[in-house]
């Protein structure tokens, strides 16, 4: 009998300030999972309560004030928290633990990679050296870990493919699709052995977008969106991938954040 089991991720841009949001999305999608990035608070102030309330006790968080931060909430028991301090900033910008998913422990990784800054040149922009530094990193992270197999879930902020931007060839020298950013992409996802589920379920050819600027006035119209948010995970975990969902309409929401969440549902045996 098949066991079902699902992960969100989403950029929530102040989990304080859009609970409300979390707490709709929570009730009407259910995940069994859902990583948070761009928390913005420190841990003491994550509203760990309504999360408990909603029907997710366990809680990991690396908050930071005001900026950054990542949590994972769960409807089932989390063991082996730990962060990884990327780049050796100081930020929290990582956060991984294990599940107790229906179908077996799954070891969860959740990512916030720097945006990068403005300009595409680490000589110049301290911001874009941070972010290649920090993907560099990234590449020994391997997808499993002895028996346990894992996802990696988060805010990348690299859109990798021609079809995960609106213009390829505009946002070629745009941070989040230059192509030093996109190979340095997809080393880590080789060299970890990792499987892009939203790839594996949403053909390459197919335009697919997870966030949208505030910058625009009509954001739905324009369509000038990016694929910022991912799902990876080992390939043992992706043969049991039965749907991916993204919440565009999310993006509409009252004061939403400019991501929107993505979520991967799986049936295990």
């Amino acid at each position: 009998m098949a066991k079902p089991f699902s992960i969100a991720t989403w950029n929530i841009n102040s989990v304080r300030l859009r609970i409300g949001l979390v707490e709709k999305f929570l009730a009407e999608h259910q995940p069994d999972v859902l990583c948070l990035q761009e928390i913005k608070c420190v841990n003491e102030l994550f509203p760990a309560d309504a999360f408990t309330a909603a029907g997710y006790p366990h809680h990991a968080v690396h908050g930071q004030k005001g900026y950054h931060g990542v949590a994972t909430v769960s409807k089932h028991p989390l063991t082996e928290t730990a962060s990884a301090d990327y780049v050796a900033m100081g930020d929290t910008r990582h956060v991984e633990c294990i599940v107790q998913s229906p179908g077996g422990p799954v070891r969860m990784h959740n990512f916030y990679v720097p945006a990068g800054g403005d300009v595409a040149d680490p000589a110049v922009n301290p911001k874009f050296d941070h972010k290649m530094k920090f993907i560099e990193e990234m590449k020994a992270l391997g997808c499993d870990d002895g028996d346990v197999p894992a996802i990696l879930v988060g805010d990348l902020n690299i859109a990798p493919l021609e079809t995960d931007v609106w213009s390829h060839k505009q946002l070629l020298k745009v941070v989040s699709h230059t192509p030093v950013e996109t190979d340095g992409l997809n080393e880590v996802m080789a060299k970890g052995g990792w499987t892009d589920l939203i790839r594996q379920h949403i053909p390459a050819e197919d335009i697919l977008f997870t966030w949208w600027s505030y910058r625009s006035k009509d954001w739905d119209a324009a369509d000038k969106g990016r694929r910022l948010d991912h799902i990876w995970s080992s390939p043992k975990l992706a043969s049991s991938l039965s749907k991916i969902e993204v919440l565009r309409e999310a993006r509409g929401w009252e004061k939403p954040s400019d991501h929107v969440p993505v979520i991967a549902r799986f049936d295990f045996t």
